[in-house]
């Protein structure tokens, strides 16, 4: 396929990576020269303007911040037959539609980084159809026709740099104690790392994984006790609902 990205950033770089591999013909726009210029000379892609971006390419990947993407998109000239995917917080399907017209065909998603690795999983809104051509199946493609329901994927989203955070408190009192800071912070990530990619990916598995360490009188039972006691659930549940409001007014 013949694909462009509008922004060159943290995000769109790990993408263009993947999607270099699969033999795709890629154009990237001029900003963040310095990511684009890393992407030029390490696979074969092609630095362009934005309009030249949209010119050369079939499918175009949004990957701009939400706040400057309107005065950016206002200004360019898409292809009725165009296939847009944006992977920008805070602009609605209903506010694409009308940037990118006349081009109609828009699905939104939500990629992390390790993307490029593979496990990735992306929701996508309102289809998913061209996301699974280009990603699965190393990435997972989960389809969520409700657009709020895709906007919650956003605060689910936000969840991972607060579990890092923990981490990173579990992994500074371990090195305290063995005055080993790097042994300290792989034997912590390497732990749940590893756990996480043995757990099934069934709905109830979670549950059943805690449950199944959490036993009576365990450490993980004193554990998940005295995070729930002193109120961690309460104040993720808190956090989770601010960033859906944050994102939809109407929840």
């Amino acid at each position: 396929m013949k694909i462009g990205f509008i922004g060159t950033g943290h995000i769109a770089a790990p993408m263009v990576r993947f999607l270099a591999t699969k033999g795709h013909q890629i154009t990237v726009s001029e900003r963040n020269a310095e990511v684009a210029e890393a992407l030029r000379a390490s696979h074969v892609v092609t630095v362009a303007p934005n309009q030249a971006v949209l010119d050369a390419s079939d499918v175009v990947f949004l990957c701009l911040r939400p706040q400057i993407a309107a005065g950016i998109l206002e200004g360019l000239t898409f292809k009725v037959d165009h296939r847009i995917i944006s992977v920008m917080a805070g602009l609605s399907l209903s506010d694409l539609q009308k940037l990118c017209a006349p081009a109609t065909d828009v699905e939104m998603t939500i990629p992390l980084g390790f993307l490029e690795q593979g496990g990735c999983p992306l929701p996508a809104c309102p289809k998913g159809d061209l996301l699974t051509q280009l990603f699965a199946p190393e990435n997972p493609v989960i389809e969520v026709p409700s657009e709020r329901a895709f906007l919650n994927h956003f605060a689910i989203c936000a969840m991972v740099p607060g579990i890092l955070d923990l981490l990173t408190t579990g992994a500074d009192w371990l090195a305290e104690t063995t005055e080993d800071p790097d042994g300290a912070a792989l034997y912590a990530t390497q732990l749940v790392a590893g756990f996480l990619a043995s757990v099934p990916k069934d709905r109830a598995a979670l549950s059943r994984e805690r449950d199944a360490l959490a036993t009576e009188g365990t450490l993980s039972l004193q554990m998940t006790s005295t995070l729930r006691n002193g109120g961690a659930h309460d104040a993720l549940r808190e956090a989770l609902t601010a960033i859906g409001q944050r994102l939809d007014p109407a929840q």
